[in-house]
This record gives C-alpha cells, structure tokens and sequence, in this order.
C-alpha cells in the first residue's frame, strides 16, 4: 500500500509563486471544459443562496450562533474543494489528502466568519438577483443588495458546475474579487508561517 505524504513545510519559492499564480478568481476555471450548467441553474443557485443568508441575518440569532449557519449554508452552496486550492496555489498539489482536508476545512470556517460579518449588514435588506451571463466555462449572477440608509451593494457571484453540482466559487463585493483576495491573504499568512502549512491551519482557525 503506497503510503501517504506527510507535508507540513513547504519550501518558500512555492510560497511565492503561490502568491503570484492567480490574477483573478475565474482564471482557474477559464480553461476547464464547460459543462451542463445553463443560465438558469445558476440564478437557482444563487436565489437559493440569498434566501438562506437573509433568512440567517433576519433570525435574530447571537453571532455566535449566526457563523456556523452560515457555515452550513457555505458548505451546501460554494465548491470549497476547489476554493481552497485556489486559496492555497500550487502549495495545495503538495499535501497529502488529510492535510488538505484540514486546510479546507480550517479555510471553510475562516471564510464563514470573516464574509458572515459582512452579511450581517444585510439585517432587513432587499437584494435583487439580476440575469446570468456565461463566462467560458462559468457563468456570472449578478445582485443588487438595497441596505437601509445606505447606497446599494453589488455583488457578482462565479457559478460552476465542474465539481459535479452548481456551486459557486467566487464572489466579487463592489468590485473585490474574494478569491484574489484570499489567495494574496493566504498566501501572505503561509509566508509569515516560512512555508509551515500545520501553521498556517492554526491560524485560519483563529482568523476570520
């Protein structure tokens, strides 16, 4: 029986091209094979989504009960697989499966508790899902979030079906791109860790 790798130490020239590997969120999926997703699937999905975190937000539940809410609806609705090695860059080839499996899920609960606090300001919001347009080989969904006596948030949602099921993979919130983001986070976070990834899930643990 082949035995599996134990790697917790990557070297930093991985680190760095890590950081650097990834432009955008959709350049992972740009050159993946399209698959059955149409247009509609994806509205669905992202429809669904909304209604799930506005239902959380509106629950009148503590925070500390709202982050594993969402959480839940983060693992039935987003490709976390493929977000996290996104997130991780070339370093994710690297692990062995059970390391991987601690850094996706240390990386689900950051994600959870970092944009959960950003849904909270969607408390009594309207958000208005728009029409999908296909990008290669995902599509796009476009909303419009109406906040009490504040302007309106648009968020892009990323829409793929390549891990067997519509997900979403990536958002942008007024122009951010998330996994861009937090692959430049992650990154940073791995390079601080001089390359130690047990490291890095300890702090991931901590963050969001």
């Amino acid at each position: 029986m082949r035995k599996e790798r134990s790697l917790t130490r990557i070297p930093m020239n991985s680190t760095r091209r890590g950081i650097l590997g990834l432009i955008g969120g959709g350049a992972v999926w740009a050159a993946m094979p399209a698959h059955a997703l149409n247009g509609n699937q994806a509205v669905a999905l992202v429809s669904a989504t909304v209604e799930e975190v506005l239902a959380t937000v509106n629950s009148g539940r503590p925070a500390a009960q709202l982050y594993p809410a969402f959480e839940r609806i983060f693992t039935r609705r987003a490709d976390i697989d493929a977000m996290a090695r996104a997130a991780l860059g070339p370093t994710a080839r690297q692990l062995g499966a059970q390391e991987f499996a601690a850094f996706r899920q240390a990386m689900s609960g950051y994600v959870s508790r970092k944009y959960g606090k950003r849904f909270q300001e969607f408390l009594g919001a309207r958000i208005e899902i728009g029409a999908a347009r296909q990008l290669k080989s995902f599509w796009t969904v476009d909303s419009t979030a109406y906040l009490r006596g504040q302007t309106p948030t648009k968020v892009e949602w990323h829409v793929s079906d390549r891990s067997g099921q519509a997900r979403f993979f990536n958002l942008i919130i007024e122009g951010v791109n998330m996994l861009a983001s937090e692959r430049e986070e992650i990154g940073a976070m791995l390079a601080r860790r001089r390359g130690d990834v047990r490291g890095l899930i300890a702090d991931l643990q901590r963050a969001g």
